[in-house]
């Protein structure tokens, strides 16, 4: 989280990732092809993802817990 504090809006989309239904199947089955789709898309195009990363300091594909 590099020292910033975290916005509402990070909160906010970070939540949608949460709640997305191909990075909520990611994260459950880790692999196949949205396995594939959400890791290779997260870092670079989706800001849910990239707000995912700051809030909880884990990949939108990586499992949770």
């Amino acid at each position: 989280m590099n020292g910033k504090e975290l916005s509402s809006l990070d909160r906010a989309l970070a939540k949608v990732c949460e709640l997305c239904p191909v990075c909520l199947h990611a994260r459950y089955h880790q692999k196949g092809i949205v396995y594939g789709f959400v890791k290779n898309v997260e870092q670079d195009i989706c800001p849910f993802c990239q707000a995912y990363e700051r809030v909880h300091g884990k990949k939108a594909h990586e499992k949770r817990g």
